[in-house]
């Protein structure tokens, strides 16, 4: 397996794995950053998301509430925003991505949508820490994936 270094080399990656690998992938590359929430409903969609063989009905279950949770926590960017909170419906909004339900359209792949969503969740987190540190979530997703991938 050769190393993942560029996003060229994780969507191909991705691209090979069937629905529940990327379903649970996806779970790996949200756990990175559900540190940013600490709502427990959200807290458990992730864990589901993780199951290798969850029943149907509880992937459905999760997939709601993590989709609900992104809805509720909507917000318009803007000078005064939230990043915290916009960190949340990000993480959210990548969890729904990983859970979705698989479709017969190519409209991309689960874990790839949940991986963008988390490198949006962890961007807001920089901003509102204004710490002058770089989290290069990107990088660790390679990582994550070369990992999942072995």
């Amino acid at each position: 397996m050769a190393n993942i270094s560029n996003d060229t080399e994780m969507r191909d990656a991705i691209k090979m794995l069937d629905a529940s690998a990327q379903r649970r992938l996806g779970a790996r590359l949200v756990g990175s950053v559900k540190g940013l929430t600490q709502n427990p409903d959200l807290l458990r969609a992730i864990d589901t998301a993780m199951e290798p063989d969850p029943p149907a009905s509880t992937l459905e279950a999760a997939y709601r509430t993590a989709k609900g949770i992104a809805v509720a926590t909507y917000t318009a960017c803007g000078h005064d925003a939230d990043w915290l909170a916009q960190a949340e419906h990000f993480v959210a909004s990548a969890s729904a991505a990983a859970l979705a339900p698989v479709s017969g359209s190519n409209d991309g792949s689960p874990a790839w949508k949940a991986a963008m969503q988390a490198r949006i969740a962890r961007t807001c987190a920089m901003i509102e820490q204004a710490d002058n540190q770089v989290d290069n979530e990107a990088t660790r997703q390679y990582e994550i994936v070369e990992t999942f991938l072995r």
